[in-house]
């Protein structure tokens, strides 16, 4: 089927052609409908994949990871249906478990699932995995995922089972957040003794 360029709804009829040749009429309101969906899509991913980012059916490399996706789009994808469907109302990092050679789990976790723009693994960190989960300062709902609600801490890696990559650049991202005063952290209450300061001129007074 032909592609259909956007402007072309103003007649009540198109005439697409077939790969044996054969005319059809595809009415106007269907092909607004399908435009729309497509347009939908496109908002969450973008469709215009270069061909050296195709893998060798002709669909899109789930490995690659040369495209960078804005935090605008990230920032909506938390909010969107598409998420809510994969995560629930779980953590990104809850449903993940860490694959490992023997019983124990080794004390670090793997320096970098991405290498030179792909995947490297077959079973990635939490944020290597999603490529619209973007780590950056202004992506706050993405950031509390992974502080402590009791301690106000930044979790472990050990924990959230995060590369050591994204663990760093997680690591800045919150600091610059609190920086910026897009996240809020509990500061340590200390009582001072003022009579240390004050009680030579109280004494100075009294004479």
């Amino acid at each position: 089927m032909l592609p259909i360029a956007r402007g072309v709804f103003n007649s009540l009829t198109l005439m697409t052609r077939s790969s044996r040749g054969a005319i059809h009429t595809v009415s106007a309101h269907k092909c607004k409908a399908a435009a729309a969906e497509s347009e939908t899509v496109e908002e969450i991913t973008d469709e215009s994949v270069d061909e050296g980012k195709m893998s060798g059916s002709g669909a899109p490399d789930p490995k690659d990871r040369t495209k960078v996706i804005p935090v605008e789009t990230s920032m909506r994808y938390l909010k969107s249906a598409a998420y809510k469907t994969t995560y629930g109302d779980s953590f990104v990092w809850t449903q993940y478990r860490r694959n490992h050679k023997g019983m124990f789990a080794p004390r670090k976790t793997r320096k970098t699932c991405i290498r030179q723009g792909k995947i490297s693994t077959g079973n990635p960190c939490p944020i290597c995995r999603d490529e619209y989960l973007v780590l950056d300062y202004r992506n706050t709902d993405l950031l509390q995922q992974f502080i402590s609600p009791y301690s106000g801490q930044l979790l472990s890696y050990s924990k959230t089972g995060l590369c050591q990559k994204s663990h760093l650049r997680l690591m800045v991202a919150v600091e610059q957040a609190r920086d910026c005063g897009l996240l809020t952290y509990d500061v340590p209450f200390r009582e001072y003794d003022y009579s240390e300061y004050y009680g030579k001129q109280e004494k100075k007074q009294e004479q």
